[in-house]
């Protein structure tokens, strides 16, 4: 009787152990995963600012983000390209790491000098009607981003 119940329990460590090792897609609550952002890429729709001011591109591709399956990220802002790490510990959480980037001036109108020095601040993410909302900016607002599509040439 005593050999068979420790059969049972290092059964039941032993399915415990493998359930626990096994990848799986987790899905958090309020619907987000972290890793839904992984492999995607984005352009900039509007800077809405903490003050109620709507910004708009001129061309939303000159603003772009694409986070790598890999924990990297990078981004085009304007004239200049970035890159830096990135993770989602939690549901709707963004920690990005040190940015690198170029440091060309852009021209007259361009929204990079606002977007480098409140864009590293982001700090939460969501995805609602399949555009991404990132915020958490110290002086509030948000930046509104849909999918990046490639256009291919025509051959």
């Amino acid at each position: 009787m005593r050999t068979n119940i420790i059969r049972v329990m290092l059964a039941l460590a032993a399915v415990t152990i493998a359930s626990a090792t096994t990848n799986s897609k987790v899905t958090f609550a309020g619907g987000q995963n972290p890793g839904e952002l992984a492999g995607t890429s984005w352009k900039l729709i509007k800077l809405q600012t903490g003050d109620e001011t709507t910004l708009v591109p001129d061309d939303g591709s000159k603003y772009t983000i694409t986070f790598g399956s890999n924990g990297r990220v990078t981004s085009r802002v304007d004239c200049n390209r970035a890159s830096s790490t990135w993770k989602s510990p939690r549901a709707n959480e963004l920690q990005f790491g040190s940015w690198s980037r170029t440091s060309a001036k852009c021209p007259a109108g361009s929204l990079h000098d606002r977007i480098v020095t409140e864009g590293a601040a982001v700090r939460s993410y969501s995805i609602k009607d399949g555009h991404l909302f990132l915020s958490g900016m110290a002086a509030g607002g948000y930046y509104e981003l849909e999918p990046l599509t490639i256009q291919r040439r025509r051959r």
